[in-house]
């Protein structure tokens, strides 16, 4: 089968960027064909040994066939970045123009069976009316929900062709719902897959105890991330035994703000930049606790990986989180409640003051059984990830790949 993946910007590695990346690895493993459009910066270059380059088309921001900087699915992105509701008219005809030109390039070039896209978004709509005889999945992601609420004017210009869309891959049952709220899109046409792990990366070791409880946080360093609330957060219990290692980047104002906010805790804060698989799974089988204090967040795989790895889980309390993990977890899981929102990924000022006491008692009580010696429960380690890992998910984006092409004959 020939798959042509698309995707509106750069397959790094985070978030959508990974999911796409482990997809065509599986895909590849499976014995398919794979090509891929994707909005990339001018000098980006993807690995030979993931996907040829004459299977490409990229369609290149910064100056080359685009002047300004790739649009983000999230308005903070670890890298250089525009933001959708800032795009005036002519940029968003641009913009429409160019990544339709290489779609068209693409469907005729490639000849693809079953096109697979990422974000129920612009990109998604013009390959939906550029190819409608082509089946068609669309993996949604969640920031684009949120983007269909920050740009409703550019939402409703889509939504028809999104309607249109084969099959639609929903990662939570909550994300789910807010698919058929949001597109008015056909329930029957959705279904719950999430995404999953590689564990060739990510793996359980013994994890030793020298006396510094590990913390790890791995994500953009952004404020809809929780990122400045976890290292305020840990501030108010500097008197601990711990060392927090951020794993992750972003750019602009918000980095600076994280990066602030670290430099407080001194010695006790570790920045490494972005890290491959490899090496963010190595960093987490040597950590103990792992954080994810986001206010908005669709599946969160990368609690997978770290869970995976052996790692405790302090998280807030989303809906995806609550589906990966349940409520059997015992001690490895300490999920934090969030108060209304403000918006969909910002909380209350008034609430701010509560927040930091309320992770920063949770993050000593995770790093006290540490230094207590409690032992991670590996029983629900293996029991919470067995379903979750790429092999497992790809069987069944598989069966709908086969599915879609056979109603395709009919």
């Amino acid at each position: 089968m020939k798959i042509l993946h698309i995707i509106s910007q750069t397959p790094d590695f985070t978030g959508s960027g990974k999911f796409i990346r482990e997809l065509i690895r599986q895909s590849t493993r499976n014995g398919h064909e794979n090509y891929l459009v994707a909005g990339v910066q001018a000098d980006f270059n993807l690995p030979e040994t993931l996907i040829r380059a004459d299977h490409c088309c990229f369609v290149r921001f910064d100056g080359k066939d685009l002047d300004y900087s790739i649009p983000g699915m999230s308005d903070v992105m670890p890298y250089q970045s525009s933001v959708f509701s800032n795009l005036d008219i002519t940029d968003m005809i641009e913009y429409q123009r160019v990544f339709e030109e290489k779609i068209r390039q693409a469907v005729c070039r490639f000849q693809p069976d079953i096109l697979h896209t990422h974000h129920l978004w612009v990109v998604s709509a013009l390959a939906r009316r550029i190819a409608p005889d082509i089946p068609m999945v669309t993996t949604c992601h969640g920031t684009c929900l949120r983007q269909h609420y920050l740009c409703p004017h550019i939402g409703r210009s889509i939504i028809k062709d999104l309607q249109n869309i084969d099959w639609i891959i929903a990662l939570s049952c909550d994300q789910q719902q807010s698919i058929v709220k949001t597109i008015a899109a056909d329930p029957s046409k959705i279904n719950v897959i999430s995404g999953g792990y590689n564990p060739d990366c990510f793996f359980c070791e013994s994890k030793e105890f020298d006396g510094v409880v590990e913390l790890v946080y791995a994500g953009k360093l952004s404020s809809s991330k929780g990122v400045p609330w976890l290292l305020k957060s840990l501030e108010k219990i500097k008197d601990l035994p711990f060392r927090l290692h951020l794993a992750g980047s972003s750019s602009g104002r918000e980095k600076q703000i994280c990066l602030e906010l670290a430099g407080n805790l001194g010695a006790k804060a570790v920045y490494h930049g972005s890290l491959t698989h490899e090496r963010l799974g190595a960093l987490m089988r040597r950590s103990h606790i792992f954080v994810l204090p986001s206010f908005f967040e669709g599946l969160p795989l990368v609690l997978m990986e770290a869970m995976a790895c052996g790692c405790r889980i302090i998280t807030t309390a989303l809906p995806g989180v609550r589906q990966l993990f349940g409520t059997d977890h015992g001690t490895m899981v300490k999920m934090i409640p969030l108060p209304t929102l403000k918006t969909i990924d910002t909380p209350f000022k008034k609430d701010e003051a509560m927040l930091e006491t309320r992770l920063a008692q949770t993050l000593k009580s995770g790093i006290e059984q540490v230094m207590q010696a409690v032992e991670p429960n590996m029983t629900y380690v293996c029991s919470a990830t067995s379903h979750f890992t790429w092999e497992k998910i790809f069987s069944n984006i598989q069966q709908g790949y086969a599915r879609l092409c056979r109603e395709a004959l009919k």
